[in-house]
């Protein structure tokens, strides 16, 4: 199966041009799909409901948004109110079913300068022909290592307690006159996870080395339900993957900060993590993970 993350800048693209269709395309035929930077309801881009437009241009996709933060961009003509929001988060697609997801709204430190803004963490239970998997789509803060750190922890904690606290529901319906099961069963909620997305944060960083739970005296140490890097685990070379390029102080500055962590019991199924970095639709690159979740697995 081929995963793909990808920072879309909701639309604009290296060349400065804002073309939604150029990001539907680059991440066309992937089997799942994770957006950061998606939005709704903004004048800079045409007022669109860009994960509406998303769906419709890859029909084929199974798919859910979840906004970081919601602003009111309602409107009142002859006393009537036209409800609308105004909201910036990341979206899964998936040519397999997303049973069921939720949204984690990540610690954000309040700024003085510069701006900083609310991220999140969109996480859909995946029905993969592996079986069902968590995947997130997740965005964490651009300004400082404490913030991600502690956005990180946050994520770990919820990851941890994921098999004690179940998914949407669980246990017997009692009332089956109110039909609040539909008939189904309590929802999987699996140990193993992937997670994907914009972590803003390099290779070998404290926040990389928190994710992997590496330390300098144990390279390569693995705690239980911890994580390891896809491209890691594939053998691809570190340093040799960038997904972000910027001008820094007069240096052209070529960075990793898109990533893939995925569960120990999936590391062995990595077969090549790539970025494609003649992509011009986003100021990011998109992150390409191939791996097999077509046979099943205990995780």
């Amino acid at each position: 199966m081929k995963l793909v993350s990808y920072n879309i800048q909701y639309g604009f693209g290296s060349d400065g041009h804002y073309n939604l269709s150029r990001i539907a395309k680059a991440v066309a035929g992937a089997d799942v799909i994770a957006l950061q930077e998606v939005e709704r309801h903004w004048s800079r881009t045409n007022d669109d409901d860009q994960p509406a437009l998303l769906a419709q241009m890859l029909p084929e996709y199974f798919c859910v948004y979840g906004p970081a933060f919601d602003m009111d961009a309602s409107s009142i003509e002859s006393g009537i109110v036209t409800n609308r929001r105004r909201q910036f988060g990341t979206m899964l697609l998936s040519k397999y079913p997303i049973a069921w997801s939720r949204l984690f709204a990540l610690p954000m430190r309040r700024m003085i300068n510069p701006l900083n803004t609310r991220n999140a963490a969109l996480e859909g239970t995946i029905l993969t022909p592996a079986g069902p998997l968590r995947f997130l789509s997740l965005h964490l803060a651009h300004v400082g290592v404490a913030e991600r750190l502690e956005q990180i922890d946050y994520l770990i904690d919820q990851h941890n307690r994921s098999s004690a606290e179940g998914g949407p529901w669980s246990g017997l319906d009692d009332e089956p006159s109110r039909n609040w099961t539909n008939g189904e069963t309590e929802p999987a909620c699996p140990t193993a996870a992937i997670w994907l997305g914009d972590f803003n944060t390099e290779p070998a960083s404290a926040e990389y080395r928190r994710i992997t739970d590496e330390t300098p005296y144990h390279r390569g140490a693995r705690y239980y339900g911890g994580f390891c890097d896809a491209a890691v685990a594939a053998g691809v070379p570190t340093g040799s993957l960038y997904t972000h390029a910027k001008i820094i102080d007069g240096t052209r500055r070529l960075r990793q900060l898109d990533h893939c962590f995925v569960s120990p019991a999936l590391a062995p199924r990595v077969h090549d993590v790539t970025a494609r970095n003649d992509e011009i639709a986003s100021d990011h690159h998109p992150l390409w993970i191939d791996i097999d979740l077509e046979t099943p697995f205990a995780p």
